[in-house]
């Protein structure tokens, strides 16, 4: 009797401590992406490159001080060759991967704009399937069909469209379906989790990113200081989004190892969903019916896509028990699982 008490009771803290780590995970993600959009468009600091060096610089020193001084990681040891051979070209993209971001939330409302990155799955098998050869089962492709279909309609009845702010979602899932792909190959050997991977790739990010944004941004970054009549509390929004982003990067973490895989991607979808409503709500952006219905269909394809993904795992290992779950476990031209990040690491920094 005991031990069933102690059962239950084990399992509601469990229960209570995902929905925790959920709802802080949404909380720094909406308002990283909120704090974004407000600094474009109300601060009228309309620099999406120096706002990300600024997000890489809060994130070199925050992963500084939780792993060296605080000692809340304990520190993964790099090779110093494996720094620039391996780290470097992974920090290269995933600056590109974040300054796309930044520079479509410029552009396009944050609905449109979370709805085009849900596009990262099929971006992904389609870049795995083109470029790297891998062969997928029938239907993963077919639950891509909602992602790609919600993802058209959505673009087709926006009201707020930027071809520019679109490239940019567009080319920063791309960039997001590289670094995961990337990440299989560069960083095979090595077991990151979400505070060492920014402890090592934001430096080199900051170094990849400070002359652009100082030859592209500098000369309108130092008008808008002599012109802006706020300075102090827009600078500390700056900064705080930077911190924000940091912090987005522990929730990362506390959440994938509070929840299992289907709830993590469920989680992810309605995290999107909360953003769309939440940024309506702030900045009031027109969005039809039908808009609105290609966002709901994209989210389910996602949430769909996600759920064949996991039992395709599944399956897989309940029928080759000794079989390493990789896609990379080489078996010939059969049919793989694509090779998709289960952290989401687009949402980090």
């Amino acid at each position: 009797m005991e031990e069933g008490k102690a059962a239950f009771g084990t399992l509601n803290w469990a229960m209570v401590r995902a929905i925790l780590a959920i709802i802080q995970w949404w909380g720094f993600n909406v308002t990283v992406i909120i704090m974004n959009k407000w600094i474009f468009q109300k601060l009228d600091f309309k620099f999406p490159l120096t706002v990300s060096c600024v997000h890489f610089i809060c994130s070199t020193v925050g992963a500084y001080i939780a792993i060296k001084v605080l000692k809340m990681k304990p520190l993964i040891e790099v090779e110093p060759e494996d720094r620039w051979r391996r780290i470097f070209p992974m920090s290269f993209v995933f600056c590109i991967n974040i300054v796309l971001g930044n520079v479509s939330l410029r552009y396009i409302p944050v609905s449109f704009m979370q709805t085009i990155k849900s596009f990262t799955p099929a971006t992904t098998v389609i870049l795995q399937w083109m470029v790297w050869r891998k062969y997928f089962e029938w239907r993963i492709w077919a639950s891509l069909v909602p992602i790609v279909g919600g993802i058209l309609l959505t673009s087709v009845t926006e009201l707020s469209f930027n071809v520019f702010g679109f490239c940019a979602a567009l080319f920063g899932c791309l960039a997001t379906s590289t670094k995961t792909i990337l990440a299989e190959s560069l960083l095979h050997g090595y077991k990151f989790d979400s505070i060492n991977t920014v402890y090592y790739m934001a430096p080199f990010a900051t170094m990849i990113l400070a002359v652009p944004a100082i030859l592209l941004e500098g000369g309108g970054v130092i008008n808008w200081f002599y012109t802006h009549e706020e300075i102090l509390s827009s600078m500390i929004i700056i900064f705080g989004s930077g911190v924000a982003a940091f912090c987005l990067n522990f929730s990362i973490f506390y959440v994938i190892h509070s929840t299992t895989a289907v709830t993590f991607n469920v989680a992810g979808n309605m995290k999107v969903a909360v953003a769309v409503l939440v940024s309506w709500m702030i900045f009031r952006n027109p969005i039809s019916a039908m808009n609105a219905v290609g966002c709901a269909i994209t989210l389910m394809g996602c949430t769909f896509y996600g759920y064949v993904r996991h039992f395709l795992s599944q399956q897989s290992a309940s029928s080759n028990p000794g079989t390493p779950k990789t896609p990379r476990t080489p078996r010939g031209l059969m049919e793989m699982l694509p090779l998709v990040s289960t952290d989401k690491q687009d949402d980090k920094v």
